[in-house]
This record gives structure tokens, sequence and C-alpha cells, in this order.
């Protein structure tokens, strides 16, 4: 087949997140199947306009948000050319049903909804969900792809029939393989991790909530944020920190190399993810083969990559306080936190990406076949 993503960034973004990794490994796992694949994307201070990696075509035009526009007319002018369109949404999709016949598969990680409301102000909120909702309306005989069960379960909810809902899990970054065969040495004293772009909807203020609380049961416990952000962001999180009486405990890395990251993944107890909602959370399985299991919020994507009290905790209910207790407990029982530690590590190892590219393939297939 001939295949179109069209997708706001890509993996040499600035600002490309867990979603640019998993579509760039299926892309390629496409390839090798014998598919031609082109992207395109937003372009960015330095960019090509046009490149070619392990075999993925990028076209890059526009901005993040002008691409949109872009993608219309070239969806409009080239459909001919392309068997299957990936259509993948980041709060909305590129509206291609509206300019072509060809099949289109919706590449959805997350259902946004309220994250609308963290990550902009009225009335753009209010935009996003209203054009939220009504997308659903129009790709609702497309094939929906997705990365967890719960988010299956809200497009159900939204009317795509479940029959057109398929949940293919990530695993770890094939790169990242090459760090797991090294045994870190946890550090001696109590030490929580946050891994994320720092933004609001990340839940990283609810994290430092959660470790002021940590903080008062132990004394000599810290907590390692790794992930960029907007300055103006990181101050108002430092002046948090200061006035819950833990900065001087609190220590801002911004980004890593994945080496680097990984070490730091190692040497702490525990990963601490409180996200308004994740399409996965990749971030816990790339803590978990460091040997560092996760305790996060009970919402979408994060309750399906967290396998309750077997490869980490997910509690009960979503607050800073019930986090922190978890977190204590869990550091004062050795014999459950290793049991978990060699569950979550297990977990991570099991999921392969040969098997999950052969089945995005065959949500492409169908969509190609149904079509016909």
């Amino acid at each position: 087949m001939n295949i179109l993503i069209l997708n706001w960034r890509d993996v040499h973004h600035p600002k490309f997140g867990g979603a640019e990794i998993v579509t760039m490994e299926h892309a390629k796992g496409w390839v090798v199947a014998g598919h031609k694949v082109t992207w395109l994307t937003a372009g960015y201070s330095g960019a090509k306009k046009h490149s070619t990696v392990e075999g993925v075509q990028f076209v890059r035009r526009a901005g993040s948000f002008t691409v949109y526009l872009y993608a219309s007319f070239y969806v409009l002018i080239n459909a001919r050319t392309f068997d299957v369109i990936v259509d993948e949404v980041h709060g909305f999709p590129f509206f291609s049903r509206l300019f072509t016949r060809k099949p289109v598969v919706i590449f959805i990680h997350e259902i946004a909804g309220e994250i609308w409301d963290y990550m902009f102000s009225f009335p753009k909120s209010a935009i996003g969900k209203l054009l939220e909702r009504w997308y659903f309306q129009l790709y609702k005989h497309c094939l929906f792809w997705t990365d967890a069960p719960s988010t299956v379960n809200e497009l159900v909810a939204q009317g795509i029939p479940r029959r057109q809902c398929v949940a293919i899990p990530c695993p770890i970054p094939p790169g990242y393989q090459q760090y797991t065969t090294t045994v870190i040495q946890k550090e001696h004293h109590p030490t929580y991790l946050f891994v994320s772009r720092v933004v609001r909807m990340k839940g990283i203020e609810e994290v430092i909530k959660a470790f002021s609380f940590i903080a008062r049961e132990q004394q000599s416990a810290v907590l390692w944020i790794v992930g960029g952000g907007e300055l103006h962001y990181i101050q108002e999180l430092t002046r948090m920190a200061e006035e819950y009486g833990v900065r001087n405990r609190v220590t801002f890395f911004g980004n890593l190399s994945e080496k680097e990251k990984y070490d730091r993944m190692g040497r702490a107890h525990l990963l601490l993810h409180a996200s308004v909602k994740e399409g996965w959370g990749l971030v816990v399985l790339e803590a978990a083969v460091s040997g560092t299991p996760a305790i996060v919020y009970n919402v979408p994507g994060l309750r399906d990559v967290v396998q309750n009290n077997k490869t980490g905790v997910v509690i009960a209910n979503n607050s800073p306080s019930d986090m922190a207790r978890e977190a204590v407990n869990l550091q004062g029982n050795p014999v459950r936190y290793r049991e978990l530690q060699k569950n979550a590590k297990q977990r991570a190892m099991s999921l392969h990406w040969s098997d999950v590219c052969k089945q995005s393939e065959r949500v492409l297939k169908q969509a190609y076949e149904n079509m016909g």
C-alpha cells in the first residue's frame, strides 16, 4: 500500500513526544513490510522540506497549526496517489474525510475532553471541545486505532461502534533496548521521579503536592523532574515547591539524553504520574525496564499500562495525599516492592514492535479492503 500519515509533528520536531515516537515505529514497520509511507507534518526552524529517514518520506510544510490548513490542499490534490490515510488526532484531526473518498484510519491517542481546559483558556477551550464532538460524527464510519482499551470505551461512549475500534499497546522504543541490560544501583535515600513534558495537563502540580506529603514522612526523600517545558511554567512550579517547603528537595533536570534518562530512572525508587489522561504512558514502561515501578492516577492510559498491584499501583482516589500514602507504604514493604519491580520489567519486555506493527498493518489493510 501507499500510506499517507498526517501528523502535526514528527520525531525530529523540537516538541515531539511519545505519540511521534510510536507513530515512527509503526511507520518503519510498514516500510519493512513492503509499503510506501509518506508523513506530512509541520516545518520548524532548520527543517528540511523533504527528507527520508529509515524509508519513511517526510514532507514538512507550514507551522504546527497552519499545517492543518495546508494538509487540506495536499490531500485534495494528492489523495489519488495514496491507498489509505492515517489521520492522527492531537485534540482534533486533519479533517481529511472532507477532502477525499480514500479510506481513512483515525489514529487517536486520547480523547482530549477536559485536557482543553488545562491547555487553553476560554474561548479556545470551548471551541476545541466543540470541534472534538463534531469530528466524531464526521468519522463515525471510519476505523479508529488507539493505544489503550480505556480509550476504546471512551470512543464507544462518543458513538463510535466498538467493532470499528482497536487498541494496540506500545512497547518501549527499540533504541531504548540497549540500556535495559545495565543494572543500576538505587539511591541510598528515597528518590521519586516524574518524567514527561512539563505542562499542566501532565499532572506535575499533583506530583509536587504528593511529594510534599511524602517529605513529611521521609526526611531524606527527593523528587527528580525530567522533561522540558516553558520557562514561565517551570518558574511557577519552582515557586509552588517553595510554598510547600520542598524546594531544596526538588530538582528540575530539563531534557536529558536517553542514556541519562535511563540512568535517572534506574536510580529512582518510584515513578509518580498524575496526568489528566494519557494515550498510553510509555514512560511507565521505560521506567519499568530500569527496575522502577510506578504509582499512577486512575485515568485512561495509565490504568491500562499499569496492572494494579501487579506491575505498579493505580490509586483508588486521584489525590496527592493518596498518592503519597501509597508511595510511603510501598517503600516500607520491600517484599512487595521487589515483586512489583520484577512484574513491571517482565510486562515491559513482553511487548514487541514486530508484533504490534503487524496489528496496525492489519488495521490499514482492513480499511483499504473495506473501501474496495
